[in-house]
């Protein structure tokens, strides 16, 4: 029987329909009800503007974005599944790319991990570009390193921004 490997895992949620705060906070706790995710350290939840293939959409609603660091024994597919099991409970539909949505939540890194599928990139591919992704970071694991990098140095580096 193989045995199951504990790893730190960092997830960012994202909401921008319906009561998006509540929204957030019920995925939080989800999470830490999940068998397999033991909920470590959670964000404060910050508002940043919807962020869309072709930039900044000030006309659509704005989002709240919180991240949460865990421990999971699931696989990276595993996660995923518990995590789109999530967002279809909280009302998430997909029927567009970048579009607006009740809930959304990101595997952004898991340990040492790098998986490459269909459906899944780990690290998250634009993570490293995205403040609110690594605000929030940052403020619950300052010495978080994505890539190789310290995020506190990616943060720097795309400056206060979406």
């Amino acid at each position: 029987m193989r045995q199951s490997v504990d790893l730190p895992a960092v997830l960012a949620l994202g909401s921008n329909l319906g009561d998006r705060g509540a929204l957030i906070e019920a995925a939080i706790g989800d999470l830490a009800r999940t068998p397999g995710i033991a909920l470590l350290k959670t964000s404060t939840i910050i508002e940043t503007p919807a962020l869309t293939p072709d930039g900044i959409d000030l006309e659509a609603p704005p989002y709240l974005n919180a991240v949460v660091a865990v421990r999971t024994t699931l696989t990276p597919q595993k996660l995923l599944d518990a995590a789109n099991v999530i967002e279809a409970k909280h009302g998430r539909v997909r029927a567009e790319r970048w579009g607006d949505r009740t809930l959304d939540i990101d595997i952004i890194a898991m340990g040492p991990l790098r998986v490459s599928t269909p459906t899944l990139t780990i690290p998250h591919p634009r993570a490293h570009e995205r403040d609110f992704v690594l605000r929030p970071w940052l403020e619950i694991e300052p010495e978080a390193v994505l890539s190789g990098r310290p995020i506190s140095e990616h943060l720097a580096s795309i400056g206060s921004r979406p």
